[in-house]
């Protein structure tokens, strides 16, 4: 019996499902039945040994049935939010953006630095070191090192990415196609102006009761329900019956909440309203990237792979390694890899154009988004849902045509040229650009990790 506590004392403790509590139960049930001379802790230590558990966890489950009359399985644990999904999009673009600018000045960008931009920027909140470096690497940013030369890049893919796409958009202008701007935001019950007039000779409410006057605007308590907002317009404005509104229900990253199912139904009622022969701009969010079918990942089993190749009448053999079929899929990848909703605008003589990850200064209907926020701010009263609605809808009908001609003017002449000229700037300064992050000496080490680089 000695060996059999022994046993059981190494055995790892964990939850039990009911289902599994059940079963410990009974095998207790059944071996004190078997031999009822047998003590208690005996026939605990018995079924822990049996079942390979700590018996312990027997005793908790036999307690557990006795005080409750019933088994229950553990709760659900709720799993909390990265610290980087809670940043949303629009602060990532910005945190890119203030990289950038360091770039186009021939000026190293390390995480002090970037984080003194962020700070004196006001808008972007408080934002600590470790944080704004998980961000640089989620976003796209790698640290280079070329001996004891560094330099902070964007990924190779990325980079790829954002010269088709200016060449893309810059053919489009020069064939005349219609561009379309498509986008999704959010503004809050308690969105309001950040600043405001304030009558300083008020003291006190009792200051203003004597007085005859007020003590000033009311303060939103908090942020308030969000609301969620996906439309698509163009240098004519935005398009008549394209607005899709709903209130949101969870916290983070307001594209989490998105789904692709129905962002699919409105896509297609939408691309009725559009021009023959334009173009579709929009980022590369996951609900607007679902594939028309499944292709194989390294997640996949390996008889799921070969199944999937076989369907293509792709030659391979099942004696190959996983990692071999998974290199045949990557070749044949390109023929199978399209969207849905590139598709369905294909299918209506349109053309869906993706932005580089996370730039969407590349994007217009940012700046308009900026000007539909702030008209919400300067006439929202009761801060309340219900006003917010309407609100909203008085407010993207304030942006006019004219409106829209100069966001799209501003990204056109200023935006794209400068993303242009930095990434020449920064090809041209490749080989003398050294970065040196948390140490400042010429000795640093091939070594040292991406924490003392940044």
């Amino acid at each position: 019996m000695a060996d059999i506590e022994q046993s059981a004392v190494k055995r790892k403790r964990r939850a039990f499902l009911s289902t599994e509590k059940a079963m410990i139960l009974n095998m207790y049930h059944a071996m004190r039945n078997a031999d009822s001379s047998a003590s208690k802790g005996d026939i605990l230590k018995a079924v822990a040994s049996s079942l390979g558990v700590h018996w312990a966890s027997v005793h908790r489950i036999v307690k557990e049935k006795n005080d409750s009359g019933e088994l229950k399985s553990p709760k659900k644990l709720k799993q909390r939010l990265s610290i980087v999904d809670t940043i949303d999009n629009f602060t990532k673009c910005a945190i890119r953006n203030i990289v950038h600018n360091f770039f186009a000045q021939n000026e190293i960008p390390t995480l002090d630095k970037i984080l003194k931009k962020i700070s004196d920027d006001g808008t972007l909140g408080v934002i600590k070191r470790t944080t704004l470096h998980k961000i640089l690497k989620k976003i796209g940013f790698k640290f280079c090192k070329r001996s004891r030369n560094s330099l902070l890049l964007d990924r190779d893919d990325i980079f790829f990415w954002r010269r088709n796409y200016l060449r893309a958009i810059k053919n489009a202008r020069n064939n005349h196609q219609k561009i379309y701007y498509l986008d999704e935001t959010w503004v809050n019950e308690g969105h309001t102006t950040s600043k405001a007039w304030v009558d300083t000779t008020v003291k006190s409410r009792r200051d203003a009761f004597i007085n005859g006057l007020t003590t000033g605007l009311k303060t939103p308590s908090g942020k308030g329900k969000r609301l969620l907002i996906t439309h698509i317009g163009s240098e004519d404005g935005f398009v008549e019956g394209g607005l899709n509104m709903f209130e949101s229900k969870k916290q983070g990253d307001y594209h989490k909440e998105m789904n692709a199912e129905e962002f699919e139904n409105w896509f297609r009622e939408v691309l009725n309203m559009l021009d023959d022969n334009s173009v579709i701009v929009m980022d590369n969010a996951s609900y607007h990237s679902r594939k028309i079918e499944r292709i194989p990942t390294a997640k996949s089993k390996k008889q799921d792979i070969c199944n999937w190749l076989r369907e293509k009448n792709i030659s391979c053999n099942a004696e190959m390694l996983k990692r071999e079929l998974l290199n045949i899929v990557k070749n044949h990848r390109q023929r199978y890899d399209a969207c849905i909703i590139d598709e369905m605008a294909k299918s209506q003589n349109k053309t869906v154009l993706r932005l580089p990850p996370y730039h969407c200064e590349l994007n217009p209907i940012e700046l308009v988004w900026a000007q539909v926020k702030g008209n919400v701010a300067s006439h929202m009263k009761t801060h309340k849902m219900a006003e917010l609605k309407i609100v909203l809808k008085e407010s993207i009908q304030y942006i006019d045509a004219e409106k829209w001609k100069k966001c799209i003017k501003h990204v056109k002449e200023i935006v794209e040229p400068k993303m242009d000229a930095m990434d020449r700037n920064v090809e041209a300064m490749t080989e003398r650009f050294i970065i040196n992050v948390g140490n400042d000496s010429s000795d640093s080490t091939e070594s040292d990790d991406d924490d003392d680089m940044l």
